[in-house]
């Protein structure tokens, strides 16, 4: 109980203390001393009026001196709240959130139940629950959809959406400030909650090697000095222990060092000191790479001591359902059962309904399947499309651009197919080994002629007497563009760029081998160029990616290999992006295309996907299509059942088309169709052309995002809107597809 310290309720309890000896016992020390002190402050005020003036005038003048001295503590060397604590007592009045909750734009992320009067009354003032308030260093620069992300990462980490799990995944669209959102959460869980003391004392971001610098600067950029990062990319295997041990060891409520950033491959590597301790919340970037519950990087991670986990991955489902499993068992264990449970409830209904030969009955039974599915996990899971960017960004062409085959490649493909025969190495339905080096030998085929005339010189299977079929002055190591038709799109491509323009390209693709030949046709049109790849540190791309960013810059074109640098870079500078060759998932080539059209880029952006016509880079194309609807059905909740009319019967059709790319028609990946324009386009089987001429419009809400049956498509120039391509049509352009995204009114 807490007692008043006013002269007139001390002197009240002194005299208590001489008459109930009792009382005095309960009395601890301090509360002695306290007595002692007023009843000395006491005697001493009442010998100075004893000797003051008795005339009413002075007295009257007495006590206004008295009222007009500023109020003093009467307890000894009093210093504010913790003068009380050090003298035992408890600090009056309840707890306060750290931030005003009625401040103009402030985000609240939990509002305490309302208390009566009567409730008050009697609450425990050191156990009433605060308001928990974003920093408004942070949420002044969210947008709405941020502000929207940032309370639901913390409602699913607090445990506040499904009761006993702490994990999220943020499966945003790329652009739409995911690690602004999670910067956020991490601020606000490490100084705050509503028992008003932080929530978590030490947190982790596991990210691609390539994303940990960036992760320590945005941190920095936003935070400044208020959290101390330690980033740790690089050193030997004893220094990496000694700093994670340190790391791990910190105790208190406001630790030196709260957050590590830290890559996949160093902590698997460093596993072992990693689970010597516990930390509150682990964040994983790019978190797709999860995919695969066996891997050791996923157990590693799995078995860390981390109640909140959020994962973060704009393309939770790259492949298949079940790697869509791994990813929702690693935040919240248990919300979908076990594998094997998944597997029979949902994953085989899912798919036997979006089979072209189901009945009504498994497409029922497959549509509340997976309306099932996607109601438990959205408990878990925040998704949000590019489409809410429409007001900040720019307006994006998209085009996939179909290129034909020169005569040389042609008699190169046809020659490869007639001696490999890859078609009867095909068993049980499954590519071997044998047949993945054949894929990729055409994939490099498509690109150029000179990819593979090693293997022409040395007469490898496939390529036995193909020697002849070069012509006389052909140079390996000089390429020349007219020997490939996609080659020879980019080349017209860049030239029409550079001389109509003051625009600046990426060029993106999957084979380091392809990235020299294309640095050596760039020395000779002597174009500026810089390029990124696995070999580079990452203090040097960080350093790159800084210069190819500013407008003064010189530099022409941005070389990127996928695999090195398809995610979390910024490429602003550039506006123009080309993809050389596809990639089967479908998700490294959004990954990769994402990189100039996002947050903070300026200009109209320009995307050219190139295809070789009839070749497997068309089959590639129509795998993603596939993978890509069953990504849109789980995470999107988009499908047949949400299109109308035409539309209805489009996604419908192409549905079909997608099924006939199962395992049981991978044969079809060797072979070339010669006599098309697009062997995509008659797969789809559009209903919106007559004699191959486009004469129906797309529906109105169709943007990038939208299946291709949905898309513009052409086999003339005129109907393009980018003037660069127009020019680069002839002579090896047979097929377009072109859709605009956020075009401004």
């Amino acid at each position: 109980m807490r007692r008043s310290l006013a002269p007139s309720q001390m002197a009240k309890r002194v005299k208590r203390e001489e008459d109930d000896p009792e009382w005095t016992e309960e009395r601890s020390p301090d509360r002695k001393a306290l007595t002692s002190l007023m009843t000395s402050q006491m005697t001493s005020l009442m010998t100075s009026q004893m000797t003051s003036p008795s005339s009413a005038k002075d007295h009257e003048h007495f006590i206004a001196s008295i009222l007009s001295r500023p109020f003093k503590v009467p307890i000894a060397n009093y210093s504010g709240p913790l003068g009380l604590r050090a003298l035992g007592l408890k600090r009056g009045g309840p707890r306060r959130a750290l931030h005003d909750p009625f401040a103009e734009g402030a985000l609240v992320l939990y509002t305490p139940p309302q208390l009566s009067a009567h409730q008050q009354l009697h609450a425990d003032k050191d156990k009433m629950e605060v308001h928990v308030v974003v920093d408004p260093l942070l949420a002044n620069v969210l947008r709405p959809h941020q502000r929207e992300g940032v309370r639901f990462l913390w409602q699913c980490v607090c445990g506040r959406r499904v009761a006993g799990s702490y994990g999220c995944i943020m499966a945003d669209d790329m652009g739409l400030g995911k690690t602004l959102q999670c910067i956020a959460l991490l601020w606000t869980l490490l100084r705050q909650s509503p028992t008003g003391k932080p929530h978590i004392q030490t947190a982790i971001v596991v990210s691609p090697s390539s994303l940990v610098r960036n992760w320590y600067n945005e941190v920095v950029k936003w935070l400044g000095s208020r959290v101390n990062p330690q980033a740790i990319d690089g050193g030997s295997k004893a220094d990496i222990d000694a700093q994670i041990s340190r790391f791990l060891s910190q105790r208190g409520v406001r630790v030196a060092t709260p957050l590590l950033i830290i890559s996949y491959e160093t902590f698997r590597l460093h596993a072992t000191a990693l689970h010597r301790g516990s930390v509150g919340l682990i964040i994983c970037d790019e978190g797709h790479r999860l995919k695969n519950a066996d891997n050791q990087t996923y157990q590693a991670l799995n078995a860390m001591k981390a109640q909140g986990r959020v994962l973060i991955s704009g393309t939770p489902i790259q492949n298949d359902l079940l790697e869509y499993f791994s990813l929702v068992h690693f935040v919240n264990a248990g919300i979908l059962g076990t594998a094997t449970d998944f597997k029979k409830r949902f994953e085989t209904p899912i798919l036997k309904s979006r089979d072209a030969d189901a009945s009504d009955k498994e497409r029922a039974a497959g549509a509340e399947k997976l309306t099932e599915l996607i109601t438990i996990v959205n408990r878990c899971l925040i998704r949000r499309t590019s489409d809410i960017l429409s007001k900040y960004l720019p307006e994006k062409v998209e085009q996939v651009v179909c290129c034909r085959l020169t005569p040389l490649q042609t008699r190169l493909y046809e020659h490869f197919l007639q001696q490999n025969n890859p078609v009867e190495k095909l068993q049980d339905e499954k590519i071997n080994v044998s047949s993945l080096s054949s894929i990729t030998t055409l994939k490099k085929l498509c690109n150029h002629p000179a990819l593979v005339y090693d293997k022409c010189v040395s007469g490898e299977r496939g390529f036995r007497g193909a020697l002849d079929l070069f012509p006389s002055s052909f140079d390996p190591r000089c390429p020349q563009p007219q020997l490939s038709g996609k080659m020879l799109v980019l080349d017209l491509i860049l030239a029409f760029t550079k001389s109509t323009t003051s625009d600046k390209v990426v060029l993106v693709s999957n084979y380091t081998q392809t990235l020299d030949l294309l640095e050596v046709l760039f020395r000779n049109r002597k174009y500026t160029y810089v390029r990124l790849d696995g070999a580079m540190s990452i203090k040097k791309r960080a350093k790159m990616v800084e210069r190819f960013n500013r407008p003064d810059s010189g530099d022409f074109i941005f070389m990127l290999s996928s695999k090195a640098g398809g995610c979390g870079l910024n490429l602003i500078g550039a506006n123009r992006l080309v993809m050389f060759d596809p990639d089967w998932n479908p998700a490294n080539d959004e990954q990769a295309m994402a990189r100039v059209w996002r947050d903070g880029q300026k200009k109209s952006c320009f995307i050219y996907r190139l295809l070789s016509t009839g070749t497997i880079e068309e089959k590639i194309l129509q795998r993603q299509s596939h993978k890509k609807g069953l990504s849109s059905a789980v995470v999107d909740q988009k499908g047949p059942s949400s299109a109308t009319g035409e539309a209805q019967a489009e996604v419908q059709a192409e549905v079909q088309a997608d099924t006939l790319f199962s395992l049981g028609e991978l044969r079809e990946l060797f072979s070339l169709n010669q006599n098309t324009v697009s062997d995509t386009h008659e797969r789809l089987k559009c209903r919106r052309c007559v004699n191959g001429a486009q004469v129906q419009r797309p529906p109105l809400d169709a943007d990038c995002n939208s299946s291709l049956a949905h898309w513009h498509h052409t086999t003339q120039r005129k109907h393009l809107s980018d003037h660069v391509l127009k020019m680069s049509w002839e002579p090896a352009v047979s097929f377009v597809f072109h859709q605009q995204a956020h075009i401004k009114d």
